[in-house]
């Protein structure tokens, strides 16, 4: 990752955010949530688990439900590379590891850069879209992590395969 860029207009309040790419978007989540990020870990599979649910791994004693954020997403499967990487996020409470295609930057942008999703976004499911970052080269979609997984999917995903 390189050094914190930011980028602001006016004293509006900042967001700082960890940036990442999947599939040919680069999203944000605040770097509050984030607990760490990874190279590829060994993949423990999980029978009956959500398509979406890679499996698991033991990240220094704890057990990690692992999660395919382009299948969550509803984006083409691509095979992972040098570049791909489990970012370790904080969930509802619940910790939980997203597979993202690479990580770019941690980043601050003003709030007031910021506005409500269009309906369709970047063929995401717009309701996993907090808002969306106007930054001067280009466009930053915010993940609202509460949303990524409905009431059932998070029992499905933390009480199912984390007893």
């Amino acid at each position: 990752m390189s050094e914190i860029k930011e980028h602001r207009k006016d004293g509006s309040g900042l967001l700082q955010l960890v940036s990442f790419v999947v599939g040919t978007e680069e999203f944000g989540v605040d770097i509050s949530c984030v607990q760490e990020i990874n190279r590829m870990l060994q993949i423990t599979k999980v029978p009956n688990a959500p398509e979406y649910v890679t499996g698991i791994i033991n990240l220094r004693g704890r057990v990690i439900p692992v999660i395919e954020l382009r299948k969550r997403l509803g984006l083409s499967p691509k095979d992972y590379d040098k570049h791909t990487r489990i970012i370790v996020i904080e969930v509802s409470g619940k910790t939980v590891g997203f597979i993202v295609d690479a990580v770019k930057e941690v980043i601050r942008i003003s709030q007031n850069i910021t506005e409500a999703p269009p309906e369709l976004t970047a063929g995401v499911n717009s309701e996993f879209i907090k808002s969306v970052g106007k930054l001067e080269d280009r466009l930053l979609i915010l993940l609202d992590l509460d949303k990524i997984f409905n009431s059932k999917e998070k029992e499905k995903v933390f009480e199912t395969i984390l007893p």
